[in-house]
């Protein structure tokens, strides 16, 4: 359950942060950085950073996160079966 609450959690943060960096791109100030981007990504706010992205057309057009974020996800999904998959013959 501590996972399912952490899951949730670090995706409606990466949620919130994607969207302020869209409104203060739109108004010109100050960026959030593109590492703490990722950085939300690996910490496994990925899914929630990349749907809101696509949601929002949030830097849609960089290569940078159309294809590192989908390729954190994949990583992260291997993790998480190898992590729970019963030692075979062990």
């Amino acid at each position: 359950m501590p996972y399912l609450i952490y899951f949730i959690s670090i995706n409606l943060i990466s949620v919130a942060v994607c969207i302020t960096d869209k409104r203060k791109a739109i108004k010109g100030s100050r960026r959030v950085p593109e590492k703490d981007l990722f950085a939300l990504c690996f910490l496994g706010g990925s899914v929630g950073m990349y749907l809101t992205m696509k949601a929002i057309r949030h830097k849609t057009l960089h290569k940078r996160f159309m294809i590192g974020i989908p390729l954190i996800i994949l990583l992260q999904i291997v993790i998480v079966i190898i992590s729970f998959i019963p030692n075979v013959g062990g």
